[in-house]
Order: structure tokens, then sequence, then C-alpha cells
């Protein structure tokens, strides 16, 4: 598969397979927190403020997890059909070690650096 060895694949797949769980209870522990601020509760104007800045926050990660967590369902649907540790962009092979580090990287470090 794109270069990997298969004990390189069966890793990369349980690394994928770990961090969409780790995702999950992160976004199932994020909910009571994402909810909106009442305006009822008897909490004082600047404690009002912080409990905002801190649900704004909470929101931002996320949206950041529910990203990530995205990713991780395509590189596993990846998987299924072949292409995993294949770029999107160029279709070269991704490196093991940039794999091992964002099992879910849909793009080689090159299409990666001209994104940004």
């Amino acid at each position: 598969m794109n270069g990997l060895t298969s004990e390189q694949v069966s890793e990369l797949h349980g690394d994928l397979v770990v961090l969409g769980r780790e995702l999950d209870a992160l976004l199932e522990m994020s909910e009571d927190i994402a909810k909106p601020i009442e305006l009822e509760q008897p909490i004082g104007r600047l404690s009002r403020m912080d409990a905002m800045q801190q649900r704004e926050m909470a929101m931002a990660n996320r949206a950041a997890h529910e990203r990530r967590r995205a990713l991780v369902s395509e590189a596993l649907e990846a998987f299924e059909d072949g292409s995993y540790g294949a770029c999107v962009t160029c279709e070269g092979s991704i490196p093991f070690a940039r794999l091992k580090a964002l099992p879910e990287t849909p793009v080689c470090l090159s299409c990666q650096e001209r994104r940004e």
C-alpha cells in the first residue's frame, strides 16, 4: 500500500482507530461546554464574560476536533479502497514518518507546504 510494509500499515491503522476513539471522547465531553450561556444564570457580569470566552474557546476546539475526526474517517475509508498513504494532491507516497506523526494526513509534506 503506497510503499508501506504490512507491519506499517497495521500499525497506522491501529493508530487511526485509537485516534478516532480519542476524538469521539473529546467531542462527547465538549458537548456540555459548548452549550449557550443562559442569561438567567445568577453570575456576575465579569463571570458571564469569562464563561462566554471559555465557551468560544471550547467551540473552536470542538470545531478542530470535528475537522480532525472527519480526516480520520476519510483515512479509514482510504484503507478500505487501498489508497491510504497516497497524497491526494500529487498522488505520491506519503512517508511513514509523516503518517506516524499525523496518521490522518491526506497530503505529503511538499504539498502541505505549498498549501500554506
